[in-house]
């Protein structure tokens, strides 16, 4: 049996001081940036992985202690934890619901974009594929950037189902949010809902193309041939006097 303590010394003696550093520049967390004081003690993913095997019996009030930790990679891990049990637990039972209110519950642990990434769809969308969905319109008109990240991405699940229908509303909403990671997150959904099925999504881009962020834009049609990708990219440069707006 592995205690919550040993986990932690454990989760410790892999890291490096170098991939530590590494960490804190690649996710921004200098004074002003959006990964402000998170905390890195330089351990990859594929090692916390492989620890995953071995914390099969923490409860689920350590699984929250670990998700409050300072240290990102604890909070990692016990998120890779969460997923790994929602979905090892029965389609619409209780235990998914139970997993899915911690997850709700504790998301302002989930507070930087590998966080959201790893486990937004795999347990908030996929719990809503079969439940009414307005919580996403609540996250997604959030003032936390996590929260509205969660929203959007959370949407995949949707996505691989082929329901491009909150992907496409949440985008919208967020057409006009001021950060960089939501461009590149709403984008992202775009382009995954585009690998399933081009028409609707280049159909969006038509009403929306010259309302969105260039970095938006941009990751939409990543997956678009050459070089009609270059034609999408000149029809929809924003007119002058949006820019100008924009610039204010």
């Amino acid at each position: 049996m592995c205690s919550l303590d040993s986990l932690r010394q454990r989760i410790r003696a892999l890291g490096s001081e170098s991939a530590a550093l590494a960490c804190r520049r690649f996710f921004k967390t200098g004074p002003g940036d959006y990964g402000e004081g998170d905390a890195f003690l330089g351990v990859s993913v594929p090692r916390l992985r492989a620890l995953l095997l071995g914390a099969e019996e923490l409860s689920e009030a350590q699984i929250v202690e670990l998700m409050r930790s300072s240290w990102h990679e604890e909070r990692l891990f016990a998120l890779l934890l969460l997923v790994s049990r929602f979905q090892a637990a029965a389609e619409g039972g209780a235990l998914r619901d139970r997993l899915a209110a911690l997850y709700l519950q504790n998301l302002a642990s989930v507070n930087n974009w590998d966080l959201v990434d790893s486990s937004a769809p795999q347990i908030l969308g996929v719990w809503l594929l079969e439940r009414e969905r307005s919580l996403l319109g609540v996250l997604a008109a959030s003032s936390v950037l996590w929260e509205r990240r969660v929203a959007v991405v959370a949407t995949q699940a949707f996505i691989r189902k082929g329901d491009f229908e909150w992907t496409f509303r949440l985008v919208r909403l967020l057409l006009g949010d001021p950060h960089d990671l939501m461009h590149k997150a709403c984008g992202w959904m775009l382009r995954e809902a585009y690998k399933v099925e081009a028409g609707p999504v280049l159909g969006f881009l038509e009403v929306h193309g010259r309302q969105m962020p260039r970095t938006l834009l941009r990751y939409a049609i990543e997956r678009v041939p050459q070089p009609e990708r270059r034609l999408l990219l000149e029809r929809y440069r924003p007119s002058p006097d949006r820019s100008d707006e924009a610039r204010a």
